[in-house]
C-alpha cells in the first residue's frame, strides 16, 4: 500500500501543551502494553506498518514539524516538505509527485491520503486498504464516516442516485436532515491512481514533476482537495466506515482519548468528576472539586478550564516563542529567561539528547553557553579537541568557539545562555566527522 499522511496543525488549539512546533499530533497520550506512551502520529504509523509491513509511507507536512517526526519515527521517514503552508491540495499533489519522482512508484500505482490525527480504532486501518483497492476500479475512492450525532464541525458526503455530493459543515438542523437521507462525514481519505492526480496537477498547477511543483509552490492557490478535486469529480466510490473515528481539535475531545485520568506531578483528588489534568512540570499541581474540566500546564503555560469552553482557547492562546522543543537530537525545555537593563539576557535551558544522537558543529558570535552534565554520558568537542563528559562535569563555551556534543546513554544537560542576542540566528554551523570520537 502506497499512503500520504497529512501532517498539519498549528497547536494553538490544544495550548499550553501544543504549540507552533509541537502539534497534537505529537503528545504522548497512548498507553502502549509496554507501559509507555505514544503519541498519533506514533501509533498511525505502527499500525498502517501492521496492516500493510511492506508499506510505502510519505508525510506531507511544514518545516516546523520536521524535527518532531524524526524525534518519534527516526530519520529514514520519508517527508514531503511544504515550502510554505497551503491547504490540502497543494501539499497531496506534492506528496503524489514525491512519491512518483523522488521514491520511484510507478504512476499505474494507487494511494491513500488520510490524516494523521483522528482518533480511530483497528477497524480503520483496515479500511484504508479498502479504499485503496478501491482506487483501482474508479478516479477517486473516499472514506465515508457513519455519523454519531448531528455535528456542526464536519463535512458531510451524500450519495443519490449513483452521485455523490458534497456538503460543508451545515447548521444542527441541516445536518440531522443530511444524517437522515443517509450522509456520511467526510473523513478527509481519499484513494485514486498516481497517474490520475499527476494529469490533473500538470493542467492545474502548470507543473510536470516533484521539482517543478516544489519551485512554483509558494504561487499554488490556496484550496482543499475537496474544493479542487472531489467536488469536481463524477467517477466516485465510497467505503463507509463505522468504527471509532473522532476529530481532536479541542481540549474537550483530547481528553477523552487520554489513557489514564492524568499523567505527571498530579494529585486529583476523589471529589473531581470528569476531570482531566496533563502536568509537563516538575512542580505539582493538586486539583480539588473540578467537575467537567481540563487543567494542563507546561513550559508554555497553565490552562484551567472547563471542558466545555475550551473550544474558545485558540482566541486567548498567546503567539510567543515555544518553550518547549522536540528535535532531531532529542528535546529542549525553557527553564527561566531574564533581561538586563544593560542589553545582556540569560537564558536557561535542560537539554535531553538521544543517546547516538548530536547537535550540530555550531559557533556563537553574541553569547557565551555554560553546560552542566547533569545526567549521563558523552562526547563533547570544542574547536576539534574531543574529551569525554558526564554528570557532575561542567563547561565553559566562549563566543566563538566552535562545539558539539554526542550522546553515549540519554545525556541531560542544564545550559545557561548569556549575551546580547540568545535566537536561533545566532548560530554557525559546520561539519564534524564524529567517526574520530575517542
Amino acid at each position: 500500500m502506497n499512503i500520504i499522511l497529512l501532517s498539519g496543525g498549528s497547536g494553538t488549539r490544544l495550548w499550553p501543551i501544543s504549540n507552533g512546533t509541537r502539534s497534537k499530533q505529537f503528545i504522548k497520550i497512548f498507553k502502549t502494553d509496554s507501559g509507555d506512551y505514544e503519541s498519533m502520529v506514533q501509533r498511525m504509523y505502527r499500525m498502517i506498518k501492521k496492516v500493510s509491513p511492506n508499506a510505502n509511507i510519505v508525510i506531507a507536512t511544514s518545516e516546523s514539524q520536521v524535527a518532531s517526526i524524526h524525534n518519534q519515527l527516526g530519520n529514514d521517514v520519508n517527508i514531503s516538505l511544504e515550502p510554505c503552508r497551503k491547504d490540502t491540495f497543494p501539499a497531496i499533489a506534492l506528496a503524489t509527485a514525491y512519491l512518483h519522482d523522488v521514491m520511484g512508484i510507478d504512476e499505474n500505482e494507487k494511494v491513500v491520503v488520510c490524516p494523521v490525527d483522528p482518533l480511530v480504532d483497528e477497524t480503520y486501518f483496515y479500511s484504508l486498504t479498502k479504499v485503496f483497492e478501491l482506487a483501482g476500479n474508479c478516479n477517486l475512492a473516499l472514506m465515508g464516516i457513519k455519523p454519531t450525532y448531528p455535528s456542526e464541525k464536519y463535512g458531510y458526503i451524500l450519495e443519490k442516485n449513483g452521485t455523490v455530493f458534497f456538503k460543508e459543515k451545515p447548521d444542527k438542523e441541516t445536518a440531522e436532515k443530511y444524517i437522515s437521507e443517509g450522509a456520511l462525514w467526510n473523513g478527509g481519505v481519499f484513494g485514486y491512481r498516481i497517474s490520475y492526480l499527476l494529469g490533473l496537477i500538470e493542467s492545474l498547477c502548470g507543473a510536470s514533476n516533484y521539482e517543478d511543483l516544489l519551485k512554483s509552490y509558494p504561487t499554488l492557490k490556496k484550496i482543499s482537495f475537496d474544493y479542487a478535486i472531489a467536488e469536481n469529480e463524477r467517477n466516485i466510490k465510497i467505503e463507509k466506515y463505522a468504527g471509532r473515528w473522532k476529530d481532536l481539535g479541542t481540549w474537550n475531545t483530547f481528553s477523552e482519548a487520554m489513557s489514564e485520568q492524568f499523567t505527571g506531578n498530579v494529585v486529583l483528588g476523589e471529589n473531581c468528576e470528569n476531570t482531566h489534568v496533563i502536568n509537563e512540570l516538575s512542580i505539582p499541581i493538586i486539583v480539588l472539586g473540578l467537575k467537567d474540566s481540563v487543567v494542563a500546564a507546561s513550559p508554555d503555560g497553565i490552562l484551567v478550564s472547563k471542558k466545555e469552553a475550551s473550544s474558545h482557547l485558540k482566541e486567548y492562546a498567546p503567539d510567543s516563542r515555544p518553550m518547549f522543543e522536540q528535535r532531531v537530537w532529542g528535546q529542549y525545555k525553557v527553564l527561566d529567561y531574564q533581561g538586563k537593563e544593560d542589553g545582556e539576557k540569560s537564558l536557561t535551558k535542560e537539554l535531553i539528547i538521544l543517546p547516538g544522537k548530536n547537535i550540530s558543529y555550531q559557533r556563537h558570535s553574541k553569547r557565551k553557553e555554560f553546560w552542566t552534565f547533569v545526567k549521563g554520558n558523552g562526547y563533547l568537542v570544542i574547536d576539534g579537541v574531543i574529551k569525554k563528559v558526564g554528570s557532575g562535569d561542567f563547561v565553559c563555551i566562549d563566543k566563538g568557539q566552535l562545539h558539539s556534543i554526542r550522546a553515549i546513554d540519554e545525556l541531560h544537560i542544564i545550559e545557561v545562555q548569556i549575551g546580547s542576542e540568545l535566537a536561533e540566528e545566532d548560530i554557525e554551523r559546520f561539519d564534524w566527522n564524529w567517526n574520530d570520537e575517542k
